[in-house]
């Protein structure tokens, strides 16, 4: 596929929207109903709202760019996530926080990514429940509810908001490891939170609620997609935990303001 045109962006941001409320209105309508729920792991679940959004948003993107690419959750879970090209490629959760969806804990959302050249270039993050609308094209910037968002200034890792996830493993080693790393930030930070959406975390440091967020082991390139070009765009950082630079694909993250990435690193990896 040649070049991508400015004009063709903006489609690609208007479509993604219109499948993000779509996908929403299903999840709003059933946020308070009974809800089938499977497991697909110990504590990693799926509903059918889950499978009815992708469907949804699937079809709406197959309609609208056939020529495209599509990693979604629920068709990788079932068949292996997909090797992410160089072509346009929709990278989708239909409803990231579905523990806190079977609980009735209103943050969840759909995340609709689209990587060109492997780079992540549209992101819109919904959440249905709070009426929040996250969205940004890369190199324009990003908008809550279309008014322009930014990163935390803050600059001070003592007086940081931090918000990681325990992950969906329970043997115990992973949860010692987990829950180690925190008991050690615990000492270098203001607070920490665990909201239970990977998607609304980078939203969240995006709009300064929070300065920081990592995880290590979440599911796949579906929870950042989108989040990550908002982050960026609102003039945040994302990087492996490692300090390299974020691999999509890795199942690793780390994001802060522009500010407390190095501090970030150092309590991270310091005892």
């Amino acid at each position: 596929m040649g070049v991508i045109r400015e004009d063709e962006l903006d489609g690609f941001l208007e479509i993604a929207v219109d499948a993000a409320k779509q996908a929403g209105q299903i999840i709003a309508g059933s946020f308070h109903s009974h809800k089938n729920v499977e497991h697909k792991g110990k504590v990693d679940l799926v509903t059918e709202t889950d499978k009815a959004c992708e469907k949804l948003i699937f079809e709406l993107l197959q309609k609208h760019f056939p020529d495209h690419k599509f990693i979604g959750e629920e068709t990788s879970a079932l068949n292996g996530t997909a090797e992410l090209t160089d072509e346009p490629t929709w990278i989708v959760d239909p409803l990231d926080g579905t523990t806190n969806f079977v609980h009735g804990f209103p943050f969840v959302c759909v995340s609709i990514g689209l990587t060109i050249g492997k780079v992540p270039s549209v992101g819109v993050v919904y959440n249905p429940i709070l009426n929040e609308l996250f969205t940004a094209v890369k190199g324009r910037g990003a908008f809550l509810n279309g008014s322009k968002i930014t990163a935390s200034s803050q600059d001070e890792i003592y007086k940081a908001l931090l918000a990681t996830e325990v992950g969906t493993k329970r043997d115990k080693a992973t949860v010692d490891e987990t829950t180690d790393r925190i008991n050690n930030l615990l000492y270098k930070i203001r607070s920490l939170r665990m909201t239970g959406s990977c998607a609304l975390n980078l939203c969240g440091v995006a709009c300064g609620r929070l300065d920081i967020f990592y995880e290590l082991g979440f599911g796949g390139p579906w929870d950042i997609t989108a989040g990550v070009v908002i982050l960026q765009e609102a003039g945040g950082r994302v990087f492996d935990p490692s300090g390299g630079p974020l691999e999509l694909m890795s199942q690793r993250i780390a994001a802060t303001n522009s500010h407390l990435q190095d501090a970030f690193l150092e309590a991270l990896h310091k005892d």
